[in-house]
């Protein structure tokens, strides 16, 4: 039963309400005679919160009418044009393992059914030309960039969001992406999204380039610079990049091009390497209380900054100096810093610009309400079973935490591979 304090309500997208509360409070107040939520309840809530106005009304040919298109300072695109395939893409990419779990009948459970619902008939909707919402993937070259993130959230979860679609939305689907060879990607991490787009044909079973595969995964690797950064192009930029795309989406590249013979699996290892060695020094970044340094281009992509020590956590594949409950609780801190800051969600639950709250400078000139959605790629060990250690084991200080209270902590050395 609910508290007093949560009855205030205000209409959602789609005829759906939400009250108003904190975050935490919602949870809290959910959760009868168990105290605190668990950081997995609080992950999970969150996450559907923020993916259920995207899904829930591309389900019902209704994205394009009830999603607003806030935009940066300065805006170079159409957001009409290309920010509703971002808001989807970018959501799937993110809350694919979650619903790619067994169903159960718990109140998480239900929520990933009703996701996954809402995912396979968006799907269909989205490819279909006679739709309302049918998304725009035939000009302009934006949709290359979120084609690629929904083709990465197909993979993760190919045998729930991809296997059971009827063949006419698969082929009408797959002739989308043929289509985007039209673009030549830029000569930056935008490689890796031509390279993503060729290496779902693959998985399909239809005809791909391989040079586009292999372009990607070659200029990537020419373009490490050590210690677990990768450059975006030629230059070096210190900011996220190497966490919104590089590192994640060249581990899953790899691994279609390694399980059909077109890269090594010494690649493969290669690459997980180098994101061990990266999320070690982004846990690192994580201050005692759950902020990280403000720098560089696309900042409004908020938790997408920490899709890798997700990511990973997800494969078991965090290295030895990073439990999974050390890891939990850093990023359940950088949740709770950058979700509960008023002004994060509109009065309709979209997301709006900003890092914490409503920061509308901090935008980029690609910057729409359709990008942010890539935040979801920082929840991706909500794929992991609730009995997994990384949710079951007590949560641990974080190595900023051990440090700037006078506990022993580790030293750290480069890493040279």
């Amino acid at each position: 039963m609910l508290r007093r304090s949560f009855v205030k309500a205000v209409p959602l997208a789609g005829g759906l309400t939400f009250c108003k509360s904190s975050l935490a409070n919602f949870i809290n107040d959910s959760i009868e005679n168990k105290g605190p939520a668990s950081d997995r309840e609080y992950w999970s809530t969150l996450l559907y919160k923020i993916a259920h106005p995207v899904l829930s009304n591309l389900s019902r040919n209704t994205l394009k009418k009830q999603m607003p298109l806030e935009k940066a300072p300065g805006y170079s695109l159409k957001a009409e044009k290309v920010s509703h395939l971002e808001a989807f893409g970018r959501t799937v990419c993110g809350v694919a393992p979650w619903l790619a779990l067994p169903h159960d009948d718990s109140a998480e459970g239900k929520k990933r059914k009703e996701l996954l619902r809402f995912c396979q008939e968006g799907m269909t909707n989205a490819v279909n030309p006679s739709s309302p919402d049918y998304l725009n993937f035939r000009s302009e070259a934006q949709p290359l960039v979120d084609a690629a993130h929904l083709c990465q959230g197909l993979l993760r979860a190919y045998d729930v969001l991809w296997t059971p679609l009827d063949n006419t939305t698969k082929q009408r689907f797959l002739l989308e992406l043929k289509q985007l060879r039209r673009i030549t990607p830029a000569y930056n991490n935008w490689v890796l999204f031509a390279a993503m787009v060729e290496a779902f044909l693959l998985k399909a079973g239809d005809d791909y380039e391989p040079y586009r595969i292999l372009m990607g995964i070659r200029k990537i690797q020419e373009w490490y610079k050590g210690d677990g950064w990768y450059a975006d192009g030629p230059d070096f930029a210190l900011d996220y990049y190497n966490s919104y795309v590089i590192h994640s989406m060249l581990a899953d590249i790899l691994q279609v091009g390694k399980d059909r013979g077109l890269a090594g699996k010494e690649e493969l290892e290669l690459a997980f390497k180098r994101m061990q060695r990266y999320s070690v020094l982004l846990e690192r970044l994580i201050s005692p209380e759950g902020t990280y340094p403000a720098i560089g281009r696309s900042m409004p992509y908020r938790t997408a900054a920490f899709q890798p020590l997700s990511h990973l956590a997800l494969l078991h594949r965090l290295p030895p100096e990073l439990p999974g409950s050390q890891v939990r609780s850093a990023v359940t801190a950088v949740m709770k810093r950058i979700f509960e800051a008023k002004g994060t969600f509109d009065q309709h639950g979209w997301l709006k610009i900003g890092i914490c709250g409503s920061q509308w400078e901090v935008a980029d000139s690609y910057t729409s309400t359709g990008s942010l959605y890539i935040c979801t790629e920082g929840f991706l060990a909500l794929g992991l079973p609730p009995d997994d250690p990384f949710w079951s084991e007590p949560g641990r200080e974080w190595t900023s935490q051990l440090v700037w209270s006078g506990k022993p902590v580790k030293n750290d050395h480069a890493s040279h591979y």
